[in-house]
Parts: structure tokens; sequence; C-alpha cells
């Protein structure tokens, strides 16, 4: 089926735990006999890394570093033996911090589930299009979870992660998603002054990430092509979701924490205009998109990812009142009508200092539904320039649409070849299909 066809509905965040529950045929869970994590707080927080990567290994420091907490790294996984490598040596000199012997350094596609045998609470890493699938591991393990932005690439993975967000509810856990705008102050403190009315009713917005370009990883001479391409991660839809989910999703999650809504449909245009054949990618180069909310507010979204031109990443909202810039509101004539004048603790820190907080104190704190929601209005935005065509949301989220391969593993074959050039073709407006079903209403 190569799209679902439109009909006037509304969709909230209850719509999307309703339809949490479609996921039921492919994901069942068990509740241990314990009904949730307890901590006391005194007690050490085994942490387990599961992605070294560069952001993986930021997290893993900043859980370090949370002040007063007792924590230690206590196992760790990734797909390659150098990344794990680079992450231990980034923590090595925090004293009495790390005990993970090497017995406890897992590398491999499989890693992930010796990890949890291991930690309390674990930092969820890797490439997105994994993350589905380690959440929902990690939720039936009864660990707490930090995981990377986006979670999901795909519907099949939102309805998991929604799912999983309900399972940690029941069982107490705690989960924040590096969506980390929804840390800072000075956003924080703006949305707030929004709610109180100060620059009216919102009727449009914003949002950008326009930027130059993004890094590459030469394939080396004794890779398959499964592993290039999950070393390249960045370059592949399956396993990031284009740049619009992977980066972009900061910016329309903003959108949908301004209005506190979900948006109800995606129109829009993209390419792959300057990205080089010296460096092979499926992934587009820039996309414009139209997000339709519920009262006909429209948020008009950009990013880019190619040299030249000017850069942009914000986010800006025009309220009946007024006008918002993230810590500055003004009414129509430019006069001042707020400003922030607080100060905003690095944001990356705070999610781990709140997360400790709450794990020790049993704090309710579970950001999985709106970083689902988030990543998924992204996927909705990609689905629309890829296809040239309207897609509403709630029908996109019904589609059992998956990219994740069933099979993982080195020899195997990924979901997308290069072509006789080397070079991988971008999904095109003419050609674009998802082959799969829609799934039944959910009652």
């Amino acid at each position: 089926m190569n799209r679902a066809e439109p009909t006037a509905s509304s969709f909230s965040r209850r719509d999307a735990l309703k339809t949490a529950g479609a996921v039921g045929a492919v994901a069942s869970f068990a509740l241990p006999r314990a009904a949730h994590a307890e901590t006391p707080s005194n007690d050490v927080i085994r942490i387990g890394l599961i992605g070294a990567g560069g952001r993986g290994t930021g997290a893993l420091q900043q859980t370090l570093s949370v002040p007063g907490s007792n924590v230690k790294l206590t196992a760790i996984a990734d797909a390659f033996d150098d990344r794990i490598k680079g992450a231990l040596k980034a923590v090595e000199k925090m004293e009495g911090k790390v005990e993970c012997p090497e017995e406890r350094q897992f590398k491999g596609l499989d890693g992930y589930q010796k990890v949890l045998d291991h930690c309390d609470l674990v930092i969820l890493a890797t490439p997105p299009g994994f993350r589905p699938f380690h959440f929902e591991a990690a939720i039936k393990a009864g660990k707490h979870v930090f995981m990377e932005k986006p979670v999901c690439v795909d519907s099949f993975g939102a309805r998991l992660c929604l799912e999983a967000a309900k399972l940690a509810d029941e069982k107490k856990l705690k989960v924040v998603v590096g969506l980390q705008r929804r840390y800072d102050q000075r956003y924080r403190e703006t949305i707030a002054k929004i709610r109180e009315g100060v620059a009216g009713d919102i009727i449009g917005g914003q949002v950008y990430w326009n930027g130059s370009g993004i890094w590459y990883r030469d394939r080396k001479p004794d890779m398959s092509e499964m592993q290039f391409q999950v070393n390249n991660w960045y370059h592949f839809n399956w396993l990031c979701g284009d740049h619009i989910c992977e980066q972009h999703v900061h910016n329309i999650d903003v959108a949908n924490w301004v209005l506190d809504a979900i948006p109800e449909a995606a129109y829009g245009v993209g390419g792959k205009q300057l990205r080089k054949l010296k460096q092979p990618s499926e992934i587009y180069d820039h996309h414009s998109v139209n997000f339709t909310y519920p009262n006909g507010v429209r948020i008009a979204s950009q990013c880019k990812q190619f040299p030249g031109g000017d850069g942009r990443v914000n986010e800006e909202f025009q309220g009946t009142k007024g006008y918002v810039r993230i810590g500055h509101i003004t009414d129509h004539a430019g006069k001042t009508l707020w400003k922030f004048e607080g100060k905003s603790d690095n944001p990356y820190q705070v999610e781990h200092d709140e997360l400790h907080d709450a794990i020790r104190n049993d704090k309710p704190l579970n950001n999985a539904v709106y970083g689902t929601t988030a990543s998924f209005a992204a996927v909705l935005g990609r689905l629309a320039t890829y296809s040239g065509k309207e897609w509403k949301y709630k029908e996109a989220l019904d589609l059992d649409y998956r990219t994740m391969p069933e099979t993982l593993a080195w020899d195997a074959t990924p979901p997308v070849l290069p072509d006789k050039d080397g070079d991988y073709p971008p999904p095109m407006p003419a050609t674009f299909k998802i082959q799969s079903v829609t799934k039944p209403p959910v009652s």
C-alpha cells in the first residue's frame, strides 16, 4: 500500500496512547514480581551504556557527573570494539565511578541484551533505528532509561515505544529522552509565559535546523555492506530516519510543546541536491514541511545539511498578542512583554540530574510519550517530503511500516543497496511506496 487515504479527524496525545495498544500483536510484556525498581538514596546506581559513540559517551560522562549521586559504570556494549575502548578512555579518570571489566564489555549487534543483566539505569545511544527494540527490552527488564532522540524512525517503532512507555509507568520506571530543550530553563520559562497568555493564542510558527553538513565515515576494505551502513548510520533511513528525524526533531518537539498538541497532518517537499558521490548517502539534504495542528494552526518547518546560505537553528511563534522567540516575547509593535533574565544550566547535564533525583526519590518522570510523538511527527514530515503528498498523523501511525530488517547480522543484506555508481538512490515522490498494510482501527 502506498499511503493511507486522509480522513478529517483530530489526533491527540490520548489517541496516541490508545493507538499504542495496536502493537500488542508484535510485542507482549510480562510484569516481574517486583512492581518497580527501587533505589534508596544512598545505594549505588549501576550504569549500563548501549551505544558508545560520541553522544553515548557524552551522556555517560554526564550521568557519572550527577552531583552527590553514587554511580558506577558496570557494563557497556557497542557494535564496534573501538567505540567501547573510546568511551572507557573518556571516563577512565572518573575515580571510583568505573567498574567495567572486560567480561562486561560486549561487542556486536546483540550486546545490548547482556548489558541489561548488569545495570539499574541504561543509556540507549545506538543509531535510532535500534532504539524501539532496545527501549522495549530495557523496560521489560525493569531498567530506568535515558535514551537519545529520536526514539523511532517508523510507525512500527513508534507504536512499540508508546506501549513500552505505558509499561514503564506501570512499573514506576523513570525515562528521560534526550530532547534537551525540555531541560533548558530559558525554554521552560518561555513556555510558562505562553501558558500564562502573554503572547495570546498561538496561531502560527516557524522551526528551523538549517546547517552546513554532517560527518561521514569512509568505507574500509574489509567491511561488509551491513557493517558499512551501521558504521555510517547517519546516511541510511532505516538507521537514522533522515536528518529531519535525527536532528530537526528537536525543533519539531518545541512546536509540539508550545502548542501542547501533535500535528494532524504534514505536506512538504525535499530532496538530495548537494550530497556528493564521494560520500554516498541515501538521505535527503533538505526538507521543507508545513505541519497542520488542531484549530488550523500551521507550523512551517525547514531543515538542510549543505554548505552555503544562512545557518539558522531556532523556533519562532506568532500569537494574537505578540511574537515569541525563545527567551523573548514582544507585542506586535516590537515592545518587550517579557524577557528571560535567569540562568540556564547545561541542559545536557540537567537531564541526568533530574533523572537521578526521580530514581532516588521515586518521583514520576517519563518522557517517552512526548519523545515518541515528536519523533513520529518528524517521520510524518519525512513521509510527506518523500511522497510529495499530504500525510495524516493517525493514518501514518496505524500503518504497519517497519524499516528495520528482521535479520541483523554482519553478513545479512541491509534494506538498501548501492547502485552501479556506488551511490544510494534517494526516495523519489514519483516512485516512493511503503510496502505495508494498514492495521485495523483501534477501538
